[in-house]
């Protein structure tokens, strides 16, 4: 025998109806009863109406009238022309009993809960009825039970407790009797022993199923509904969930009562005492294996099986120096939040007994204040006791697994994990048995938590990055192509998961919450929303994703003064914008310290060297207890570019516009052969090797005239390069003269740092440094004759590009 419910979902219209006759055609079992509840959405539309018509309000009528197309329509999409007059008659004629029901509301302008529980229950009266004479006319052999004379309640209306005696028995002598293979019955609706109609509240369809299949002891319950199981996490809010293939009686009560809205807690406690199997299953893919619910195995391996969530959740808290030691504190507080009828989802208390903080509803929390300030009105007046404290907006996330309480450090696996991404824990709880570790957090947050802790458990350690690139051109598109090309490999061999979710460049900006497709990104944003670089991140902390990075591809001051906000949020920035880095030391070491406080990283490789790890082997050396005595480089690839390339036979103008043309250069190339791109770099390299300067403190040496100098624009800098041609063709024939090349070095010693042009003769490292390339060389304690070498391209956008996506994993492997 097996006892089968099929969901609102499941018979919400005609199609589904049809599907579920399939279902229960091709199940094998010598009887089967089938449960079902009301139409889809139609229990809401009962509540409705009758609230409605309490309140003397005629729109009552227009509620109505969609309860009657909702059931004439589905008879007439269901049952065929010859056979629909008998079921329509039927159907109106109930119909007609609930107008008769909700008259009298409006009339005397209340409802009482008896009057209540008659209205609602037609719902599952007109289901299953109409779902039987479809089974009939279909020609299978059933026969039709009502509910109410097999299951007998107290005469308590909104949520009867069953008479378990009395019901099991009239279950079983009516199977006996019965001769059809398949009984249909309707959930949710049952009788008092006086023959009134009661409900059985919440989940009451489960409910019933559990209770017939309990009495007659079914092989297995079989709870069909539009999911495919239970699942790791809510399917809707983690996209990587999965369905569960087997869990304990205990795990899914634990997943049930923390959300998982597929089963309610309740249905599970019959046929739990019976040792009788549930299965959930997908009425809309019924081949798929679903959900098999059984006594613990203890399966090896298994610790966290789920993770769930509760929202709509307020913390209440009663502490004072006057509860410390003083018996019955505990008692009072519960029993006036019991005798209110408010129910404690979650209970904490510390040990020094000066609080208790428990979770309740959001929706009693206006009234638990009131009612626990009154009780304890004595002890407050007196100073021993503080008005009682409410959090709202606030959400339960649990843990659960039959088997963790053998596992050492899941709770500390969770909390890190939590805060790693910086989702603040405002309570704790955890029973003796560890089925299960709950923890109180802002609403806000539980996408972000879910989805954290559903990848640091359940996938395989993949870690997902979700990137915000502001800033498209030369080095933001070679970056994002990088990204498409590696995407793959990084998450089958790096297991990283990176999803660009949002970009920016001067004029649009586009989001995709589920990732930009980056093979057309171009387009997308060409067709994207005006840039705003406040609604951008405004958009970024909204979203609120887990290992959050944003990427700032641009030379833009304004984008600088953005990475405090950003550090704050607890969203990493990885940038090649030099600006902030070598802004004050102040702001400097700020940045540095929101990212250690919010536990977001900082990096800013491509600051020097574009792709080369310059800074990553500097901090290396720090780390390891070496100190740098001395640094000297050549930092600009560009002036390395321009250098290396003009010669008596070229102009400097055209050297310096191939160099902008082909991206060695900042979009100001001024920047660049000013001398401060360079002094950036050397100020940067010098924090990092924990000193204090500014850039006013650098030495510049520029070898530009003045009148370059103080150009505006690049039209008036260009012009000015071609009216000093001879000074710079002069620098040219004095350095071959003196057998040297020129070099623009940067030097920092004793806390003293210089930029300028410099002849490098032959023999030096520096002398043979070819194209755009960088050279940095670290004396230290360690290197003090011959230095650490650090040399290879230092421009270009696609080896910038690389030195970015460096640092993305970088981050995806802290």
């Amino acid at each position: 025998m097996k006892v089968l419910k099929f969901g609102g979902t499941s018979v919400a219209n005609a199609q589904n109806i049809s599907l579920v006759k399939d279902i229960v055609s091709n199940t094998e079992a010598d009887k089967t009863i089938v449960v079902v509840s009301a139409l889809g959405g139609i229990t809401d539309l009962l509540i409705q109406t009758a609230k409605l018509a309490a309140t003397q309000d005629q729109e009552y009528k227009s509620v109505l009238k969609q309860i009657e197309e909702r059931h004439i329509d589905t008879i007439k999409n269901l049952i065929s022309i010859h056979a629909q007059s008998k079921v329509l008659s039927n159907v109106k004629n109930e119909l007609n009993t609930l107008e008769t029901l909700l008259e009298g509301a409006y009339l005397i302008g209340e409802i009482t809960p008896k009057l209540s529980d008659k209205i609602v229950s037609y719902g599952e009266l007109l289901s299953s009825y109409i779902i039987n004479e479809f089974f009939v006319e279909q020609k299978l052999n059933v026969a039709y039970k009502d509910s109410r004379e097999l299951i007998k309640t107290n005469d308590i209306n909104g949520k009867a407790a069953v008479n378990f005696e009395i019901t099991n028995s009239l279950c079983a002598t009516y199977l006996k009797e019965v001769s059809e293979k398949i009984i249909v019955m309707a959930g949710f609706i049952s009788s008092s022993e006086n023959g009134n109609s009661t409900t059985l509240g919440r989940g009451g369809s489960d409910y019933t199923a559990a209770i017939v299949a309990a009495a007659i002891a079914a092989e297995v319950l079989e709870i069909w509904t539009d999911v495919s199981g239970m699942y790791t996490a809510n399917p809707k809010i983690v996209k990587q969930a999965k369905a569960i293939p087997h869990i304990s009686y205990e795990e899914a009560m634990e997943l049930s009562h923390f959300g998982a809205k597929v089963l309610y807690p309740p249905t599970i406690q019959p046929v739990l005492s019976k040792g009788i199997s549930i299965i959930i299953k997908n009425t809309f893919e019924p081949d798929n294996e679903g959900t098999l619910i059984t006594k613990n195995k203890n399966e090896k391996g298994k610790t966290v099986r789920g993770i769930s969530h509760v929202e709509n959740i307020a913390l209440l808290s009663l502490e004072g120096p006057g509860m410390v030691g003083i018996p019955g504190i505990s008692k009072r507080f519960f029993e006036i939040l019991s005798q209110s009828e408010i129910s404690v989802v979650l209970i904490t208390q510390a040990s020094s007994e000066h609080s208790i903080c428990v979770g309740i509803s959001a929706n009693d929390i206006e009234d638990a204040i009131q009612i626990v300030n009154t009780a304890f009105e004595y002890e407050i007046e007196r100073g021993k006791i503080k008005p009682v404290i409410a959090e709202k907006d606030l959400a339960i996330i649990a843990l659960v697994g039959d088997n963790m309480k053998s596992h050492q450090g899941l709770s500390g696996k969770m909390f890190s994990t939590l805060g790693k991404n910086n989702v603040n824990i405002r309570a704790i709880a955890q029973g003796a048995s560890e089925r299960n570790i709950s923890a109180v957090i802002k609403k806000d947050d539980v996408k972000k938590a879910l989805n954290t802790l559903h990848e640091k458990f359940f996938e395989e350690n993949v870690k997902q990055l979700n990137l915000f690139v502001m800033g498209v051109g030369n080095v933001g598109s070679k970056f994002l192509n990088q990204i498409s090309q590696q995407k793959e490999y990084l998450k089958d061999n790096l297991k990283l998961n990176i999803r660009v979710i949002g970009i920016s460049n001067s004029r649009t900006m586009l989001f995709e919450e589920n990732s930009i497709a980056l093979e057309n990104w171009e387009t997308l944003l060409a067709n994207g929303g005006k840039a705003d670089k406040t609604k951008f991140m405004k958009i970024i902390n909204q979203l609120n994703f887990r290992n959050s990075i944003f990427v700032d591809n641009t030379a833009s001051a304004e984008i600088s003064t953005t990475y405090n906000a950003y550090l704050s949020n607890s969203i990493s920035v990885v940038t090649c914008n030099k600006i902030a880095c070598s802004s004050s030391y102040d702001n400097y070491k700020e940045l540095k310290g929101l990212a250690r406080e919010y536990n977001a990283p900082f990096l800013f490789e491509t600051n020097v060297g574009a792709g080369l790890p310059i800074i990553d082997t500097l901090k290396h050396l720090i780390a390891s207890g070496d100190t740098i005595l001395k640094i000297q480089a050549v930092l600009s690839g560009s002036l390395n570019f321009v250098f290396n390339t003009f010669n008596s036979s070229t102009t400097f103008y055209d050297v310096v516009k191939q160099a902008q043309e082909e991206g060695y250069t900042e979009p100001d190339p001024k920047i660049d052969l000013s001398g401060v791109d360079v002094m950036r770099k050397i100020l940067i390299l010098a924090r990092e090797s924990g000193n204090r300067l500014e850039i006013d403190d650098i030495e510049n040496t520029s070898f530009l005239p003045q009148e370059s100098l103080d150009t505006s624009n690049n039209d008036t800098f260009f012009n000015s390069l071609k009216d000093h041609e001879s000074d710079f063709q002069k620098m040219y024939s004095d350095a071959v003269a003196a057998n040297s090349k020129l070099k623009y070095v940067a030097q920092f010693e004793n806390g003293k740092a210089s930029v300028g042009l410099q002849k490098i003769p032959k023999g030096h490292d520096f002398y043979n440094l070819e194209g755009s390339d960088n050279i940095v060389l670290f004396y230290t304690k360690r290197y003090p004759n011959q230095p650490m070498i650090i040399k290879g391209a230092g421009a270009g956008a696609d080896v910038t590009a690389s030195g970015i996506f460096a640092d993305i994993i970088r981050i995806g492997n802290f």
